[in-house]
């Protein structure tokens, strides 16, 4: 599990594929010696587990993930190359704080960005989502973009605003984003759950 508070921009280093799963390797200011191998790290919002990690230059970590058939189909993990910035998060672990809300790292899909307005204390993001997903997004819940926890704040059919404050547009890859852009959307789970239980008719003695 996971928080969606991004704590490393990772660098992708290179992308391999071997048949019809790919390799990433990824930079990041992790301690290497706190990395295992088998350990979770959420990658721009895609759970993955690491494979492989060694000291890299200038102190960095470089460890590797892979990505499976299912994750390339439903994530942006499909179109990223050498050079691409990623926000990362370690899994969570007993007694930490839970500053954002429980992600799990598994992507509903990929949300269009429809529009970027910055508006100098804030900036405003409009995303689209499928009907089918778009009925699990509220106003004041919570949703994981690229990895991040945000509040929303607009829902109007399919497409809902959140706002982003000048930290996390700093500290994320949030601040290259842009129109027409899209990112790894997941819905909240106490969300899905509240749906699930809804479509069951109430038991009555």
């Amino acid at each position: 599990m996971f928080t969606g508070i991004i704590t490393d921009m990772g660098d992708l280093l290179a992308v391999e594929s071997h048949g019809e799963v790919r390799t990433l390797t990824i930079a990041c200011d992790y301690d290497p010696a706190g990395i295992e191998l088998g350990a979770s790290i959420a990658c721009s919002g895609v759970c993955l587990t690491v494979t492989a990690v060694k000291p890299g230059n200038e102190r960095r970590a470089h460890f590797t993930v892979d990505a499976a058939p299912e994750t390339l189909a439903i994530t942006t993990v499909a179109d990223w190359a050498s050079g691409r910035r990623i926000n990362l998060e370690r899994a969570l672990k007993i007694g930490d704080e839970l500053g954002g809300h429980m992600v799990s790292g598994h992507v509903d899909a990929r949300a269009r960005v429809v529009a970027r307005e910055d508006l100098g204390t804030s900036t405003r993001f409009t995303f689209e989502v499928s009907e089918e997903l778009a009925r699990f997004v509220a106003v004041k819940g919570s949703v994981t973009l690229d990895g991040t926890s945000l509040t929303v704040n607009t829902v109007e059919g399919n497409r809902f605003t959140c706002l982003l404050i000048p930290h996390t547009l700093a500290v994320t890859t949030w601040g290259a984003v842009a129109a027409g852009d899209e990112v790894n959307f997941e819905v909240d789970v106490m969300a899905r759950y509240a749906a699930r239980l809804a479509e069951f008719p109430q038991y009555t003695g």
